[in-house]
């Protein structure tokens, strides 16, 4: 797998590129198929850094998150928290669909 880490209209510092890194190497925990991860964090307001999260899976289009705030971290933690969410929701959807129909009243697969 793949992790591109930029920086438009600034730069981030190695220390905060390792940070980054290994928040968004957590993401493989969830789903494994991953083949790239792409960051760009903007830096044009200060007071107001934005990230720019896509994550590219195997036979799946890419996953996008987008978050603006007060702190570096706390927008990269954001968007990881969107990204997890949406390939939770994905990894469920594969996996229905490998076991069969289910019933929505009980959450049990139903017998045919």
């Amino acid at each position: 797998m793949q992790i591109t880490i930029s920086a438009r209209h600034g730069h981030l510092s190695d220390a905060s590129q390792a940070k980054i890194r290994s928040k968004l190497e957590k993401l493989t925990r969830i789903f494994d198929r991953l083949t790239s991860i792409e960051i760009a964090v903007d830096l044009s307001k200060p007071t107001a850094p934005s990230v720019d999260l896509r994550v590219s899976a195997e036979h799946k289009s890419d996953f996008v998150a987008e978050v603006s705030g007060d702190e570096l971290m706390g927008c990269v933690d954001g968007a990881v928290h969107k990204l997890e969410t949406q390939l939770r929701k994905y990894k469920e959807r594969i996996q229905e669909r490998h076991r069969g129909p289910v019933d929505h009243t009980t959450g049990e697969v139903a017998s045919e």
